[in-house]
């Protein structure tokens, strides 16, 4: 790690820049450090933070490199975490300092959290005794410390009173540590009742994590199954072998429901890791990640870069659901790395899905996985009895996008005082606008997209760079007023349909974008979860992991929507979506039904919702990744190309393609403009690279790219291995 000469020693620091190297750096005379150590580092005119890393310091002379100026006092990023940086920048053709940089998140942890002045009780007695002071007496008597003002709150008295004591020597002061920001998990707290299926899944788990070897469990299991509280087993487990867990989720919505279920099990709950969480908590849990004082965390997939000392189990809960993809800057799947990351540590990782991704399931099949099918829903609750509404043979009313059969189940539902729940995974009023006189349609200016009406906020917005003005009253084109109409529905717009419907009916509209961001979000989901809703329209947000218990109807307004692009797994992704939805239905064991409004009652995905052969579809749809050699019997990877001006953009993406070598296993398709050609006033080219699934796609990706055309001006070029989305 260090290189010693008669005068200097020498560390290499990686700092969170787009670096391809860790740097040299001089270490001052008394100072230490090892590989893994959080320093500060001059770069360039300013100090940054870098981790101290592994390898030789290449050869530079000693009197010009520049001194470490400051080692934190803060655990050291351990190996393997530092492993899973080289793997991850090697796998994604990433910088490793920009991996680094996702460790070095909340840097005013990297120093200690001060102690807290307190006061204990001592030998001594006041001179005299009030009711005041018996108080503080008897509150103090237990021997703990306390700070001064939360001893005056709990004995209900001023402050004055505990500085009078203080100063006769009642008290004697003591430094109180940081306190946790979560109580320890007890296992032993709540036992689960499991079934007999649950119970031996989480039997094979309990012996993964007592072995403490790498291996990779993917629970199977329908909607409302209970694989919660089957790895909650797991996580009992790696608790009680003085471990720390980690578990993934994909969405913030989804925490608050489970930090309940996983405090009803283990009587607390576990540290939150997501980015709504309040910038001085972030840097707390960080903090007691590293030191080991939080046992266990729920986050969403920067978690992963937490820098546990003692990992020993990881779960991902929906282990198929998109939001594991990051896609920026670094591109990588959470999913993924969290396996590579328990490769990498030695120990179990657990992947659960109502509905696994194509590729977990091919994995299983290989024996890579093993995997545990849960088909029967927890306390015998039936799923629910799904159908198709051909909307060719039971239209909507004109102007309505809700059929007369779907709300006519409705109503029977609102008579019976039961939920219901539409979904539309479209979020605003309508997703466009246009003049009806001169044909305007309103458009982002910087994007290649239309802009969404959102008619509770009387805005027009970009859902792809987040561009939005005020919706005008008169055409900006040919000056009409009051000829301005929306095509299309977003769930806004099916609430006003609602309303007009059921006018008494209490009804809540639920999307990521709703004024009053997460905090109001779950506290609209309690509400539901409460019956204090009759009708909820939702997008995807509604779609996984919510339990409702009086919520026995389902609609999804447009079960075609995913149905309409050219994503390779739109069939899939739209499978998982709607099965998720309809599953919200019936969980408590009343009878439930789930309606999809379709033009293609026909397709393959609808009739596999419908008929419950989750298998068929599976089968099907492996069948054809394996026919087209598609992940994940063949491998993917994106270079996606954008600059400033359309000609600078194309001219390099086009100077790519000319250099690509022509390979037995790797094709390089395009490029060709991307469907969002124009994001943000960047002009978007993509090629495609498909190769065999053995093939070293990196490698040819890395000699394309020395290869072809210096990056220049306002150039830049992302590589997505693994993409998720084709926009």
């Amino acid at each position: 790690m260090t290189a010693d000469s008669p005068r200097t020693r020498a560390a290499p620091v990686l700092v969170p820049m787009p670096a391809e190297r860790a740097y040299s750096y001089a270490v001052p005379d008394g100072m230490q450090v090892v590989p893994g150590s959080i320093v500060r580092v001059p770069l360039g005119p300013r100090e940054v933070a870098g981790i101290v890393w592994d390898g030789p310091v290449e050869a530079v002379d000693p009197k010009k490199l520049r001194p470490i100026a400051h080692v934190f006092d803060c655990p050291p990023v351990n190996e393997e975490m530092r492993r899973l940086v080289d793997w991850i920048a090697q796998y994604t053709l990433s910088p490793p300092g920009m991996v680094a940089r996702m460790i070095l998140r909340a840097p005013e942890a990297f120093d200690p959290e001060p102690w807290t002045e307190g006061l204990k009780r001592s030998d001594s007695e006041p001179d005299r005794m009030t009711a005041a002071r018996a108080r503080v007496l008897e509150m103090a008597n237990d021997g703990m410390a306390w700070t001064r003002s939360g001893l005056a709150h709990a004995a209900g008295v001023s402050s004055t009173v505990i500085d009078g004591l203080r100063a006769q020597g009642v008290f004697e002061t003591v430094m109180i540590p940081p306190r946790p920001v979560v109580a320890p998990p007890d296992t032993s707290y709540a036992s689960a009742e499991l079934t007999s299926d649950q119970e031996a899944t989480a039997a094979s788990l309990r012996t993964q994590v007592e072995a403490d070897k790498f291996g990779v469990t993917l629970i199977d299991g329908v909607t409302g199954s209970g694989k919660t509280e089957v790895y909650f087993e797991a996580v009992a487990a790696a608790l009680d072998k003085g471990k720390q867990v980690l578990i993934l989720l994909p969405e913030i919505a989804l925490t608050q429901a489970f930090l309940e279920r996983f405090q009803n099990r283990f009587g607390a709950k576990p540290a939150e890791w997501h980015s709504d969480l309040p910038p001085r908590m972030r840097e707390r849990v960080w903090r007691q990640v590293a030191e080991g004082g939080v046992r266990v965390v729920a986050g969403a997939r920067s978690a992963l870069f937490l820098p546990f000392n003692n990992l020993g189990l990881i779960v991902v809960d929906e282990e198929h659901d998109p939001a594991y993809k990051q896609e920026d800057r670094v591109f990588y799947n959470a999913r993924d790395m969290a396996v590579v990351r328990a490769h990498i540590g030695g120990f179990p990782v657990v992947l659960a899905s109502a509905t696994p991704s194509v590729e977990s399931r091919v994995n299983a099949e290989q024996g890579k996985y093993a995997r545990s099918v849960l088909s029967a829903r927890f306390a015998e609750a039936a799923l629910p009895q799904l159908a198709t509404i051909d909307m060719r043979r039971s239209p909507p009313a004109r102007g309505g996008f809700l059929s007369p059969v779907l709300l006519g189940k409705m109503r029977e539902t609102l008579g019976r005082q039961e939920q219901s729940l539409l979904f539309l995974n479209r979020r605003g009023y309508a997703p466009l606008t246009l003049c009806r006189v001169c044909g305007h349609r309103f458009g982002c200016p910087v994007c290649s997209a239309w802009l969404v009406e959102h008619r509770f906020r009387g805005q027009l917005v970009c859902h792809h760079c987040g561009h939005n003005e005020k919706r005008p009253e008169a055409c900006p084109e040919c000056g009409t007023f009051d000829h301005l109409v929306a095509c299309g529905p977003g769930v806004e717009r099916i609430a006003e349909e609602v309303v007009s419907h059921f006018p008494d009916a209490r009804t809540i509209v639920l999307s990521s974008d709703m004024l009053g961001g997460v905090k109001r979000l779950r506290l609209e989901l309690e509400a539901i979860a409460n019956g204090e809703a009759d009708i909820v329209i939702g997008t995807q947000l509604v779609a996984k992991g919510h339990n409702f218990p009086n919520m026995t109807l389902v609609g999804v307004v447009d079960a075609d929507l995913g149905l309409a692009n050219g994503d390779p797994r739109a069939a899939e992704r739209t499978y998982q979506l709607l099965s998720q939805v309809t599953g919200r239905a019936g969980r408590t064991g009343k009878k439930s039904l789930g309606l999809l409004q379709t033009f293609q009652p026909d397709h393959p995905v609808m009739r596999a919702i419908v008929s419950g052969d989750s298998e068929a579809f599976y089968d099907r749809e492996i069948a054809e990744r394996e026919r087209s050699a598609l992940p994940p019997y063949g491998r993917l990877a994106g270079i996606i190309v954008s600059a400033a001006t359309r000609p600078e953009a194309e001219s390099h993406a086009r100077g790519l393609r000319r250099v690509a070598q022509v390979a037995q296993d790797v094709h390089v398709l395009g490029p060709a403009e991307a469907p969002l050609a124009l994001i943000g006033g960047r002009h978007r080219f993509r090629l495609l690279v498909q190769a065999d699934r053995k093939a070293d796609i990196q490698g040819y990706i890395r000699a394309l790219l020395a290869a072809g055309p210096k990056v220049r001006g306002s150039v830049r070029v992302q590589v997505d291995i693994d993409p998720q989305s084709f926009l």
